[in-house]
């Protein structure tokens, strides 16, 4: 097998560290496994157009390394295509490789690489955007994107800017007046987010935003109305005890697709933590089994079963 690497120099672990550093430690991991690897650690705006050179070399794999939005991003080159995606989890959260069970340590998930096991995920669309995990819009792009205005005026670290963009956000608490269309359904309602999700999202505790499939071929809902400032406390706290109950506290539904209407000519719409600007209506679809990624192999089943 023969690995194409590319390796978000801005993503977690690897910007941490001296970028030859994290490429040492990559190439390392692949000559202990015996794979034959070409690595480039790339920066943020030259990120794509590698991952889409890689994609058309003639590597038997493209292997990314970074969190969810590398991914997310890379992704796009793969999407319909033949050749696998490999991960390596080496971002801040890596919800994705942790929902298709990527091991987070380094030498076992260029384990998972050189095994060769394949499964087909489903992929999440949004105006010709791809997204592998979630995409809203609402408070959470709208916080995002003022944590980034806030970076780029006064800089500082990412927390004390994320903590003060949730404080202005929540203090303005802007509200959307939106109409879902989606099959036979019409709904409209003012609400403080929409979340979509690629596959459903477990809702109990220990596995809040947690994924058990990523081949159900459907898109997961979930929305609030206009709770009020106190209710959304609420409905946060709720959250975070592994309490949230449906009906009671958010729907949900489950589609192949939906749009969104407004009366606002564009929304910021966070695509798996990135944030952009998007032309409503904003219409939702899925690519079913449309990403090749090389994942652990099944456990074999015990024998006489």
């Amino acid at each position: 097998m023969k690995a194409t690497v590319v390796l978000n120099a801005s993503a977690g672990s690897i910007a941490a560290a001296e970028g030859s550093a994290a490429v040492s430690r990559v190439r390392e991991a692949f000559e202990r496994a015996n794979l034959e690897a070409e690595i480039h650690a790339i920066g943020h705006q030259g990120f794509p157009a590698a991952v889409r050179s890689a994609a058309a070399s003639d590597a038997d794999v493209v292997v990314l390394g970074g969190g969810d939005g590398t991914l997310s991003t890379g992704a796009a080159a793969l999407v319909g295509g033949h050749k696998p995606l490999g991960i390596l989890p080496l971002g801040t959260f890596n919800h994705f490789a942790k929902d298709v069970g990527i091991p987070l340590d380094l030498d076992q998930a260029v384990g998972t690489i050189e095994s060769g096991h394949v499964s087909e995920v489903d992929v999440g669309e949004v105006n010709g955007r791809f997204f592998l995990n979630n995409s809203s819009i609402g408070l959470y792009p709208s916080a995002v994107a003022q944590r980034e205005e806030l970076r780029h005026r006064h800089g500082g670290g990412k927390w004390p800017a994320t903590f003060n963009a949730c404080v202005d956000v929540f203090r303005r608490f802007p509200l959307l007046t939106v109409t879902l269309e989606a099959e036979d359904r019409v709904v409209a309602l003012t609400t403080p987010f929409i979340f979509v999700g690629n596959n459903r999202y477990e809702m109990s505790l220990f596995s809040l935003g947690t994924r058990t499939s990523l081949q159900e071929g459907e898109l997961s809902i979930y929305l609030t109305r206009n709770l009020g400032r106190v209710g959304l406390l609420r409905l946060a706290l709720r959250a975070l005890l592994g309490r949230l109950e449906q009906d009671r506290d958010f729907h949900s539904f489950m589609l192949p697709g939906v749009e969104i209407r407004t009366r606002r000519r564009s929304l910021p719409v966070s695509l798996d933590g990135e944030v952009v600007r998007m032309a409503s209506p904003i219409r939702y679809s899925l690519r079913p089994r449309a990403l090749r990624v090389l994942v652990p192999p099944p456990n074999p089943s015990p024998q006489g079963a």
